[in-house]
This record gives C-alpha cells, structure tokens and sequence, in this order.
C-alpha cells in the first residue's frame, strides 16, 4: 500500500521560506522594472554606450543598496518587536503564572479544543517550555527563528542586483541599432517569469500577476523613454 502524499505545505520553517522566496521574486522584479526605466529613458536622450553604462551601474547601485538598507531597518524593528514582546511574557511568566497558565487554557479552546483537554495541554506545554508556548500560540512567534535583518539586507541586495543586471547588459551588449528592441523584450520576458513565479509561490491566478508585470514594466519604459526623447530633443 503506498503511502499517501500531500500537496499542500505544513509548518512554519517552510511558510517561512515560502516567504523569502516571495521577497526574492520581488527584489528581483524591482531591480528589472527600475533599472530598465532607467536605461531606457537614458537612451531615449542618447545612444552613448558609456552614458548608458554609467547610469544603468549608478541605478544598480543605488537601488540595491537602498533595497538592502530599507530591509535591514524594516526587519531590525521587527525583530526589536518580537525580541520586546518575548521579554513582557518572559516577565508575565514569572510573576503572575497561574493567570498566564489561564489564559493559555483559554486561547487552546478558542482553537477548538474542549476546556478540560485545553486545560490539560496547558499544562503540559507550561511544564514543557512556558515561554515558547505562549510565543507560539500567543503571540505567532518563534523564538527559535526570529527574523534576521542581516538575511534580509542580503537578500534584498541580491535579488535586486540580479534583476537589474537583464535589462542592464541587454541595453550595453548587442549593437546600437538592436539595444532598445532587445532591452525591452527581455524585461517583458523577464516580467513574465516573475510575474508567473511570485503568482505561483502566493497560489494566485497567474494569468493575473503576469499580466501586472508586463502592464507596469511596459509603462514605466514608456514614460522614461518618452521624457528621455523630449529631453534628449531639446538638447537637455
């Protein structure tokens, strides 16, 4: 007899992957959308490869490292939440632990279970680890696994870099009258693959997510493109 198998995902390790490799998707959908505006208003004004080389890097850059700074500040916070909240339990704990025992009885049965066996898995969880069972059921955290900002920052920095890098070498690489062509069917092509990914990662529509992207990464190319044109006309 085989044994059974299970589509569906099952604990926080891997809900908590799921989500890096959610924010991955979209760091990298971010470093292709901004940088290709970015290029491709440039050559608009200009088929100089070096200028599009200079502010294609300079977009990289700055935007990876923004990515990087704003992640590590978020996540910083959130774990100086969770790290606070940990301590006002820890403290509950130890001065007033049979209302804490209470009320951990009393979430239990607010998840189904009867009074008694809530009661009884109370205390067995309290004997277990007090701390970490109210962290788990209630507050949500684990504190085993509290978010790192370092991970985070790092993250962010790669999966915008690595985005950015497409429509980046597409616009420097193939010849002057090829640039603007191959720029933007890699990025939709690209856009596509995020959209399709982040879409999947989330059990969403894809057709959706796909169609997002390409709608949003089309019209940021044809706004800069256009205010690099006129610019570019007028001698700016």
């Amino acid at each position: 007899m085989t044994e059974p198998t299970h589509d569906e995902t099952h604990g926080g390790a891997l809900g908590a992957r799921l989500n890096w490799l959610r924010a991955a998707v979209l760091g990298a959908n971010d470093g292709i959308v901004s940088t290709a505006g970015l290029v491709v208003g440039v050559a608009g004004a200009t088929d100089d490869r070096s200028a599009l080389l200079t502010a294609g890097l300079a977009g990289l850059l700055a935007g990876s490292m923004s990515m990087a700074a704003g992640e590590y500040v978020s996540v910083s916070t959130q774990r100086d939440s969770e790290k606070a909240a940990l301590a006002v339990e820890k403290r509950e704990l130890r001065e007033r632990p049979e209302a804490e025992l209470e009320e951990l009885t009393g979430l239990l049965e607010e998840r189904g279970l009867s009074r008694g066996v809530a009661r009884e898995a109370a205390e067995q969880l309290t004997a277990r680890d007090a701390l970490r069972a109210h962290a788990r059921v209630e507050l949500g955290i684990d504190p085993d696994q509290l978010t790192n900002p370092w991970h985070a920052a790092w993250a962010s920095f790669l999966a915008f870099t690595v985005g950015a890098l497409l429509p980046l070498l597409a616009m420097v690489l193939p010849p002057a009258d090829w640039r603007l062509a191959v720029t933007v069917v890699s990025v939709l092509a690209a856009l596509v693959l995020t959209g399709w990914s982040s879409a999947r990662l989330g059990a969403a529509d894809p057709g959706r997510a796909m169609l997002r992207n390409v709608a949003g990464g089309a019209l940021a190319m044809g706004v800069t493109y256009a205010a690099g044109a006129l610019l570019g006309a007028a001698g700016v």
